[in-house]
């Protein structure tokens, strides 16, 4: 059975702080695979991720490159945008075999559907906007639901 751990986000720099408490609990070969709509707030999180991890400078979407490397305080966060990816016979020129489990931390977002090729040893982070929790015209809050497949994801979870 699968353990997860729910949090509400309601702003931004509460969904970059939250993910700053991810990023400083994590440890190399940990995979994280975001799932949300588009604008849900996965980059955002991914930028507290890599504040986290004491990567200096600006996090954006690689959703035309696939993958962006940040160099960490003590380890690279490898952040991936599988969006543009239909068929899992893609993912092999996109280096993410090469990095899952390696030296640092992997960063998925539209990796749901490559949940097979990736493995169990990954934490879903689902972001999802909480629509009816903001009035007309203010940003809603979000709630960020991790989900642990393998002991270590088991443990992070417990960290935070």
């Amino acid at each position: 059975m699968a353990v997860e751990r729910r949090f509400v986000t309601g702003s931004r720099d509460q969904t970059i702080a939250l993910g700053e408490k991810i990023g400083r609990a994590l440890e190399a070969g940990d995979v994280l695979v975001l799932t949300g709509d588009l604008g849900a707030g996965k980059t955002q999180l991914t930028k507290g991720i890599a504040a986290g991890m004491g990567v200096v400078g600006d996090v954006t979407s690689p959703t035309f490159t696939i993958e962006m490397v940040y160099e960490g305080a003590e380890m690279p966060l490898y952040h991936f945008d599988l969006y543009r990816l239909d068929d899992p016979d893609q993912l092999e020129d996109t280096g993410i075999f090469d990095v899952l489990g390696a030296d640092g931390v992997c960063s998925i977002e539209w990796g749901e559907q490559f949940a097979e090729e990736i493995g169990d040893a990954r934490v879903d982070v689902f972001v999802t906007r909480l629509e009816d929790g903001a009035a007309p015209g203010e940003e809603p809050p979000r709630e960020v639901r991790l989900v642990a497949h393998d002991a270590r994801g088991e443990a992070l979870l417990a960290a935070l």
